[in-house]
């Protein structure tokens, strides 16, 4: 199967009359990007939100107070969480949350550069991957961003 490309995600997310909407952390908006680069994306792309801090994903996506406190931004329940979060602020089809460690530099917890969680939500189910990718902060970012593109197109 072809990689899956934010032209062909658009095109599959328009035929199925859906639409996602973006929580990202790490990547800092490039899925959002890369979605919005598509002309189009607007009839199945209503936004996203950058969440770059805790109390942006605590305040605006939902996400656990004691799940930020004890696990950290960069876990899987934080990233399920974004992605149910921003999948019911938007009320969008699908929701998507990334979080992880771009770099250069690990976190206080010393998780290392290159971990980060993909998750994908839609009505009654979330699915969360966690990676461990590899590379410059740079290609850390695109390769998160071509994993959720990957999982969108496999649940259209």
């Amino acid at each position: 199967m072809a990689a899956a490309t934010a032209e062909s995600v658009v095109a599959a997310l328009k035929a199925a009359e859906k639409t996602v909407a973006t929580a990202e952390s790490c990547t800092g908006g490039l899925l959002g990007k890369l979605l919005t680069d598509v002309a189009g994306s607007s009839a199945v792309y209503p936004g996203g939100v950058i969440s770059y801090s805790c109390a942006v994903k605590h305040r605006y996506l939902g996400v656990d107070q004691r799940d930020l406190d004890t696990l950290g931004p960069v876990s899987k329940p934080v990233a399920r969480q974004m992605a149910e979060g921003i999948r019911a602020g938007m009320k969008a089809d699908f929701g998507i949350g990334i979080t992880g460690l771009a770099g250069p530099d690990s976190d206080e917890s010393g998780r290392p550069v290159g971990l980060v969680y993909v998750a994908l939500a839609g009505e009654g189910w979330t699915i969360c991957e966690e990676l461990h990718l590899s590379g410059d902060r740079t290609a850390i970012r695109q390769a998160a961003c071509e994993r959720a593109l990957a999982l969108l197109a496999d649940a259209l």
